[in-house]
């Protein structure tokens, strides 16, 4: 099993770069894939800052990648529902932040917007 870096993901994703597209590819087609959360929440950056995706382009893009039969990512019932909260309005980091707490914590924020949207996903208290 490989665990790739940010830099592999994003490279596999939008190949601007065909050698390491290419060698990217390769690695995906030769082993067992591990993406933990941190470089998954990375790229999902990456792909909206600078290449300049959309939410739902890059939801879309780590779906498909998350979706191959030799993929596996951290904590994955955490970043499928993360995924689908993008949906309902919230950013990938706070839905991330907010399914991966313990459910017996409660959450607390100062943000208004990802109180109002967060509690789409479960209860989230204002400071």
């Amino acid at each position: 099993m490989l665990a790739v870096d940010t830099n592999v993901v994003v490279r596999l994703l939008v190949n601007d770069d065909p050698r390491q597209g290419a060698l990217a590819r390769r690695l995906f087609e030769l082993d067992e894939i591990f993406i933990g959360v941190t470089v998954l929440l990375e790229s999902a950056w990456v792909l909206e800052s600078v290449y300049g995706l959309s939410a739902g382009d890059t939801v879309k893009a780590l779906r498909g990648l998350l979706g191959l039969a030799n993929v596996r990512v951290e904590d994955a019932g955490a970043v499928a529902a993360a995924l689908d909260a993008v949906s309902k309005g919230l950013e990938l980091a706070d839905a991330l932040h907010l399914l991966r707490a313990p459910v017996e914590a409660e959450f607390v924020t100062f943000d208004r917007a990802l109180a109002k949207a967060g509690k789409k996903v479960r209860p989230v208290r204002l400071a």
